[in-house]
């Protein structure tokens, strides 16, 4: 009897593929702010659900709130959050304050989100033109996206940037490091099991054997490969 292919057994929910949300920091989100707020770095701090570091901050009321670290930044400097702010690195602000060609991050997609694009080591976006109802934001991806004016962002790129030049060595670090993220590693190919435990699996040599793209209607154990791929092939 063969096996579930891990597509099927992710779905199950078992602790191989939860995320350890006990071990993370905090919910990283913008600062909260109604007129401008002056907040400083007190430590940066590694989390385990992210490749880039975060800024442990103290509010004016004492308070302690964790924000992306941006490149640039370090303990004792002060950033500031709100309406008027200065377009420098660190500081949050809405989209349609923010001028042309400003390199952003951790910006949201909704106003009052929190932030979802950009947040990943080394990545920021572009602010492309500015209309009275919307912002146009070239993302990492190239992608160019309509966002809401009110929608926030923070100046700068995050921070860590160089963190992919920089190889494994050996795998007990890639261990450690997927450990802390929600996913199965390693990864057996499915050409190299048997054909009763995968689709691509069985034949006098590792192939597929099939074609790859499927339906998105495809049955769960068959729902692999390219599923409702656009088009295939090298493009020209």
């Amino acid at each position: 009897m063969g096996k579930r292919i891990i597509s099927q057994n992710r779905g199950k929910g078992t602790p191989t593929y939860t995320a350890p949300s006990h071990k993370y920091r905090a919910e990283i989100k913008h600062l909260p702010f109604k007129d401008t707020v002056a907040a400083k770095i007190i430590d940066i701090q590694h989390d385990p659900v992210r490749n880039g570091p975060v800024a442990l901050v103290r509010l004016p009321d004492g308070s302690k709130h964790y924000t992306i670290a941006v490149e640039g930044l370090g303990t004792g400097d002060v950033i500031f959050a709100g309406e008027d702010v200065s377009i420098v690195p660190g500081n949050t602000t809405y989209l349609k304050n923010i001028p042309e060609g400003t390199p952003i991050c951790n910006i949201e997609a909704q106003p009052g989100d929190g932030g979802r694009f950009a947040r990943a080591s080394g990545t920021f976006a572009l602010v492309v033109s500015r209309e009275e109802d919307k912002v146009l934001v070239q993302m990492p991806s190239g992608k160019l996206k309509w966002l809401h004016p009110n929608c926030r962002a923070t100046i700068g790129v995050v921070a860590c940037g160089g963190r992919t030049d920089k190889p494994f060595v050996k795998a007990g670090k890639k261990y450690h490091k997927m450990k802390s993220k929600a996913a199965k590693w390693p990864r057996v190919r499915g050409v190299a099991m048997n054909a009763v435990d995968h689709p691509f699996g069985g034949g006098k040599h590792q192939h597929v054997g099939r074609p790859k793209t499927v339906s998105r209607n495809a049955p769960p154990g068959r729902k692999v490969g390219s599923i409702a791929a656009r088009r295939t092939g090298v493009r020209r």
